[in-house]
């Protein structure tokens, strides 16, 4: 029997701790979360103390079942989860229930915090309990509930005025903000022309080139020389002056340093490994949690970086000292500075976390350990371990020289520059990459040269440029400018990023963001109708609110109270007041030339439609959907039109089935008779001919033949070939053939017995959902303030409960809370909340929401 169970968040992890720990204790995974908001319209109820009502996410069952029967065995329990609100949050879910169940009576509960996963770091958190932290779990609770009521509130209004499925957020709808508004400026970019001249000039037979800075003695500024004859005219001037050679007046040299980049953060990380990597947030986020959670390198799993979710840049004294001695060792005493570097974390909440992210150990050499690790951990691992030891090594060192050349005796000026590495420093380990490219540290050496000599001048060049826009984001310069506002946290970016692509709001451009119709649509809704609460800056105090919360600085409930009546009494005013063809935009091109009736586009059910006519015409409207790169503010009435000549009737099949073209939602198709098939990729609707659809035709039926095995049709059964391999479905369920079995051998009766066995088809969405809250009904458990705990506790039908919100309480002092029930489905509650938490997930995979 275990005196002591332990529960963490994932088996991972546990399997980490658990060798540390010796047999005295068990340690079990919660799976992350193990209750949430009911997944219906009043989860959180603001009329009466944002009381929060809570299920059993039902995946989480089982889970709680195993820990519920370790813990009958044990003595007490220690809640090991994150060191973070969420992971206090989670702790705090979770003793509730088991309280709940009466299985604390009797035994001690302990919170225990780590922020790396070693065999020391373990055992000093075990000997340092604490209580559950009222104010982090409030904090989390606040951000819970704001981001439940702004999507259940704005996400329908979207639903009614827009189309179904869209939805907002309290962080997603700022970022979203920040692409359309840069598409904006992109689009109402003017280019403007400008010159350059340059000197291609040599000495002692090493060739440079230097800048015009000064023309008659004055200073140029970009936009002097705007035009091809301007431009040429002081080509020729100075061309004439020089003839063929150029003065020294001044000679200017100079020493620079560069530091080396703070440790990590989580946005640094994320910035970084896609600057560096080419990985998305999310991809980052659930590849440092590997490493966090631990890595078997041949004597069992052990933790290789510190906690991956901090805004913090300091580290431990141990880990410098650590890193100074290996710095030494491998890179010289003079790579060492005199004194250890101190970063100074500009975060004011820091996520709660003590450290930047770091190697456990900087010993652990990046090629020691890569074969024990995945392709990703490598990489990640190599870009944080480089990182780390740089900033704690000297500057680099750099020999910067400035020459001004005149032509003849004139007012006219050329400068060259030149910079040479004299010693690299931080920068033999690391160097931090940039979103756009630099030449400022490359070798631009320069020959020597002293003021009153001469230099060969080869040529003038005269070069023509134009402005360029600002750039689209990528992720990560969308991260970095999300933090520089202050929106959001950093390990809300990457759910934040998957949102906006999932609902279609964005789309990539090689690795740049481009907002849809879909959402610049929803974006102008929003800042048009909800302009506060899209505002960078309100977003920011918002955010600074919770992590006041946090630090038990403020009471959560009237942080709630006040964004809750301004943006309540907003939703009920756009309701009545905003019409569905103000909130879609339709734009009228022009009438129809056949008709006369007005031609239109719009947002439509599955996405930007141009429209014939109106609902209120006695002829019903015509639609036609817009092409790939068509876009509802750019295209004209002529556009437009063309749509209308589809579908395009090209004749007929050998076996006399109609055939014509067409687009539907996804993309241009061929149809023959009843059935369909996908153009290539070089095929044009508009030109297509006969001959080539039919190879369309010819190819689809092919492949629909390859995958056809046998069919009983009056059982409506089929063995089919599928993508995984042949299989029996009867349309309803999927059967997997036994790899001994000859498909074609199959009989009725076998098909019906593989059918009878399988299981059945998960449901999805909101269906779960509804079903899940039907399952749980009477059982829900709920969060609230006010003074309902005595009347709710002696309740024998109804065991709501309260939690005071201004509770200082640790474990033993938490309010009771009502028996939780199960659940599936997840809630249309904004996209900014635990919906992207890998915590909510069965394996976390380091996405995370609610931060």
């Amino acid at each position: 029997m275990s005196k002591h169970l332990v529960i963490v968040e994932s088996p991972a992890k546990g399997k980490t701790i658990e060798k540390y720990l010796g047999p005295d204790y068990q340690v079990l995974a919660s799976y992350g979360h193990v209750r949430d908001l009911v997944p219906k319209e009043g989860a959180v109820d603001p009329e009466d103390g944002f009381r929060m009502k809570y299920d059993i996410i039902e995946r989480s069952e089982k889970q709680i079942e195993a820990i519920a029967k370790a813990l009958k065995k044990a003595d007490d329990l220690i809640l090991a989860t994150d060191p973070d609100r969420e992971g206090e949050a989670i702790s705090w879910h979770l003793y509730e229930v088991l309280r709940e169940r009466g299985l604390l009576e009797d035994r001690g509960v302990h919170r225990v915090v780590f922020h790396e996963i070693t065999k020391k770091a373990i055992q000093e958190a075990i000997e340092e309990p604490r209580d559950l932290a009222q104010p982090l779990i409030d904090a989390q609770q606040a951000r819970r509930a704001l981001d439940y009521l702004v999507g259940f509130n704005l996400s329908p209004l979207l639903w009614r005025k827009i189309k179904r499925g869209l939805s907002a957020g309290r962080v997603q709808s700022p970022a979203l903000r920040m692409i359309c508004e840069r598409e904006d400026e992109i689009e109402a970019f003017v280019a403007r022309e400008y010159w350059t001249l340059d000197a291609l000039s040599e000495r002692q037979g090493q060739a440079f080139t230097a800048r015009l800075t000064h023309l008659d003695g004055n200073k140029l500024d970009q936009f002097d020389l705007n035009s091809a004859n301007l431009a040429h005219d002081a080509q020729k001037r100075l061309t004439d002056a020089a003839n063929g050679e150029l003065k020294v007046a001044k000679v200017e040299k100079k020493q620079r340093r560069r530091n080396p980049a703070a440790p990590f953060t989580t946005s640094t990380l994320q910035q970084e490994a896609s600057r560096k990597l080419g990985f998305t947030a999310s991809r980052t986020m659930r590849t440092a949690q590997q490493l966090y959670e631990g890595i078997d390198l041949g004597s069992g799993a052990i933790g290789l970086i510190t906690y991956m979710r901090t805004d913090s840049v300091a580290l431990a004294g141990e880990a410098i000292a650590e890193m100074r001695g290996l710095i030494e060792e491998r890179y010289g005493a003079n790579n060492v500075p005199d004194s250890p570097r101190q970063y100074k974390t500009k975060s004011k909440n820091a996520q709660e976390a003590h450290e930047a992210i770091r190697p456990t150990s900087v010993r652990r050499l990046p090629n020691e350990v890569r074969e024990r690790l995945s392709s990703d951990q490598a990489r990640l691992y190599d870009l944080i371990w480089k990182r780390t030891v740089a900033c704690q090594m000297t500057h680099a060192t750099f020999d910067t020289v400035a020459a001004d050349l005149v032509p003849g005796d004139t007012e006219h000026r050329f400068r060259a520059t030149g910079s040479t590495l004299v010693d690299p420093g931080f920068i033999a380990v690391y160097q931090e990459g940039r979103d756009d490219a630099s030449e400022d540290d490359e070798d631009k050496r320069l020959p020597e040269m002293a003021e009153g000599d001469t230099v060969k001048l080869n040529e003038v060049t005269a070069d023509q440029h134009f402005t360029e826009p600002p750039p689209r984001y990528t992720e990560a310069s969308l991260v970095k400018t999300l933090e520089e506002y202050g929106i959001g946290r950093p390990s809300t970016y990457a759910s934040i990023i998957s949102t906006l692509q999932s609902r279609e709001y964005v789309e990539m451009d090689g690795k740049r963001f481009i907002p849809t119709d879909t959402g610049r649509i929803v974006n102008s809704f929003l800042t048009q109708h909800f302009d506060r609460y899209v505002d960078y800056d309100f977003t920011a105090k918002l955010e600074d609110e919770l992590d006041a919360i946090s630090r038990g600085e403020k009471d959560w409930v009237p942080v709630l109270e006040e964004f809750w009546g301004d943006f309540r009494d907003r939703v009920k005013e756009k309701e009545e007041n905003v019409t569905r063809a103000e909130a879609v935009q339709s734009r009228e091109l022009g009438p129809d030339p056949k008709s006369g009736r007005p031609v239109s586009v719009r947002l439509g059910r599955f996405g930007p439609i141009v429209q014939i006519g109106t609902k209120d015409d006695e002829e019903k409207p015509r639609f036609a959907g817009l092409l790939p790169g068509q876009k509802m503010d750019k295209i004209t009435l002529d556009e437009a039109l063309e749509l209308f000549k589809l579908p395009r009737d090209l004749g007929e099949t050998p076996e006399g089935e109609p055939v014509m073209v067409n687009i539907g939602r996804f993309g241009p198709y061929v149809k023959y008779g009843s059935k369909y098939a996908s153009l290539g990729p070089d095929d044009d609707v508009w030109t297509i001919d006969l001959p080539r659809a039919l190879e369309i035709v010819a190819e689809k039926k092919k492949k629909d033949a390859e995958r056809f095995i046998k069919s009983f049709d009056d059982e409506g059964i089929q063995v089919l070939n599928g993508r995984y391999g042949p299989y029996v479905t009867d349309g309803n369920k999927n059967a997997k053939i036994p790899k001994e079995t000859d498909p074609k051998s199959l009989t009725l009766e076998q098909c019906q017995e593989l059918i009878a066995a399988a299981p059945e088809r998960k449901g999805r969405g909101r269906k779960g959902a509804a079903k899940s809250t039907a399952k749980g009904s009477g059982k829900t458990a709920t969060k609230a303030t006010g003074k309902t705990a005595a009347k709710s506790k002696s309740s024998g039908t109804k065991k709501t409960t309260t939690k005071k919100a201004a509770s200082k309480a640790g474990p033993k002092k938490t309010a009771a809370k009502k028996s939780p029930a199960k659940k599936s489905g997840g809630a249309k509650s904004g996209d900014d909340g635990n919906a992207g938490d890998s915590r909510l997930s069965a394996q976390p995979s380091g996405d995370r929401g609610s931060e």
